[in-house]
């Protein structure tokens, strides 16, 4: 086999970058590792500036061409892109499932079937993508999304496939070339996918895959003067210096940042329903940014609620994610754990108590925790952990409720439990999210905004808010009268007098 093939649960993946249709390799490679057992996966191409140069330059290349390509046309070349996913799920799962260490079971049932729909709803999306026309004192105003270029993705590794094509499936559908630049612990399902979009007769130059570490490439795909848009979902300072180095050409960015979330359950909320969303906050191992890691709980149901709570996790099975039995997976990274039990032993010294966790298991895995006894000012409750960690703490009334919930520099999300519809209408309002969640959690539609307030983010992605971003809007303003004088009679034919 090749030097440039590793195989992975039977599936093999090229580890070079894949510019202007064409494989690239690199000086220089980094070693992927699964967060499973601490087996090597690969050897993966490691970019510089060289590769980024060399990637937007191909999406510039051929980003005239594809945004003249008829709507019609690229909107057939995504569902067929959809039809090469669902063709390749189990591939796509099983790798995933390697290289992030998230459940196989999820992969197979929820994540890759939503990787071929973010292909197949822009794609329809497209199709529809109209604005009625209106009237200035008789002149028609018509707006348009006109393709705005080549544009830079970049992004994280707790869902590694579907976040990338929830940014690559809009930005070509609009007509843009895009360079995506995966995160370097999950860079393997992207390099699947640029084969998938080739098989599908994507043009060479469309879609481009650069691999690397951290700002040695970023860098230099952020500050590039030809790059027309930047989206990136990670963390707040990482998002910092994407936005300083795009300040440059003034690039437009669009970014989906951390979060920490509450949870408010109200005493009158269905118990049962509450823990079982709380149980949810540790789907992925925690690490998934919309997480409610702060369980803010009515006074008199706390301490039933605790107690439902803890009995249910407790039945929580935590091991290989490649078993259909087990709910909770691998942390990703030896350095995403130290983060997580820094935060841990932190707060325990500070005087937090461990309900439940609290400690390191073997390997990659860290036990599901609960810490009670904590402060609302402190780290543990104010910063983003990003791991298996949740703190529980009391209020009494609505204005408490509120005042808690809002209280961080964050505004992902938030999730609400209550059997009062009124009350619930009352709180969602004085909530600072970009989604509120009601007796629910991550019930998801592509048609409506997502995104965050506060430090969580700027911008918003789905439906048209996706495509307002992915474009340069235009409004052509045309007058009533003038046509007919200039070459033309009033038949419509030439005027050669």
């Amino acid at each position: 086999m090749s030097q440039h093939l590793t195989t992975v649960a039977g599936v093999t993946v090229d580890t070079r970058h894949f510019i202007g249709g064409e494989r690239v390799a690199s000086a220089d490679t980094f070693t992927d590792v699964s967060p499973i057992d601490g087996s090597t996966l690969g050897e993966i191409a490691r970019g510089t500036a060289t590769e980024a140069a060399a990637a937007v330059a191909a999406a510039k290349a051929a980003f005239p061409a594809w945004a003249a390509t008829p709507r019609a046309e690229r909107a057939r070349l995504l569902h067929a892109v959809a039809d090469g996913v669902e063709k390749r799920l189990e591939d796509l799962a099983m790798v995933e499932t390697c290289d992030n260490g998230a459940l196989l079971r999820s992969h197979r049932r929820g994540v890759m079937p939503r990787v071929a729909h973010n292909f197949r709803f822009f794609a329809d999306w497209l199709l529809t993508l109209e604005h009625e026309d209106f009237d200035t004192r008789g002149h028609t105003n018509h707006v348009s999304w006109d393709p705005a270029g080549p544009c830079v993705l970049i992004t994280p590794w707790n869902a590694p496939l579907m976040l990338a094509t929830w940014k690559v499936a809009p930005a070509l559908a609009a007509g843009n070339t895009v360079v995506l630049k995966p995160a370097e612990w999950s860079p393997l399902t992207a390099s699947l996918l640029a084969d998938i979009a080739a098989e599908a007769g994507l043009p060479a130059g469309v879609l481009n895959v650069v691999q690397g570490y951290g700002s040695e490439i970023g860098d230099a795909l952020t500050s590039h003067p030809d790059v027309r848009r930047i989206s990136f979902t990670g963390s707040v300072p990482t998002a910092r210096r994407i936005a300083a180095s795009a300040a440059a050409h003034l690039t437009p960015l669009s970014l989906e940042l951390g979060g920490k979330s509450p949870l408010l359950v109200f005493a009158d909320a269905d118990l049962d329903l509450a823990v079982d969303l709380a149980v949810e906050q540790y789907d992925n191992a925690g690490q998934v940014c919309l997480a409610a890691t702060r369980l803010l709980v009515e006074e008199p149901v706390a301490e039933e609620f605790t107690r439902r709570f803890v009995a249910r996790v407790a039945r929580l099975k935590q091991g290989d994610p490649r078993e259909e039995a087990t709910d909770i997976g691998p942390n990703i990274h030896p350095r995403q754990l130290e983060k997580i039990d820094g935060f841990v032993q932190r707060a325990l010294a500070a005087g937090a108590r461990a309900v439940i966790g609290g400690h390191r298991r073997d390997g990659r895995y860290y036990a599901p925790t609960l810490l009670t006894d904590v402060a609302q000012d402190s780290e543990i409750v104010q910063e983003e952990v990003f791991g298996p960690v949740l703190t529980p703490q009391t209020f009494t009334g609505e204005d408490e409720a509120v005042r808690l919930a809002n209280d961080t520099r964050f505004g992902l999300a938030a999730t609400l439990a209550t059997g009062d519809a009124e009350r619930a209408a009352r709180v969602s309002a004085r909530l600072v999210a970009g989604t509120v969640w009601v007796n629910c959690f991550f019930v998801r539609d592509l048609r409506a905004p997502f995104g965050g307030s506060r430090q969580s983010g700027m911008g918003r992605e789905g439906g048209t808010w996706s495509f307002d971003f992915y474009c340069d809007l235009k409004n052509t303003v045309t007058a009533p009268e003038g046509f007919a004088s200039k070459g033309c009679d009033a038949k419509g034919g030439k005027n050669h007098g």
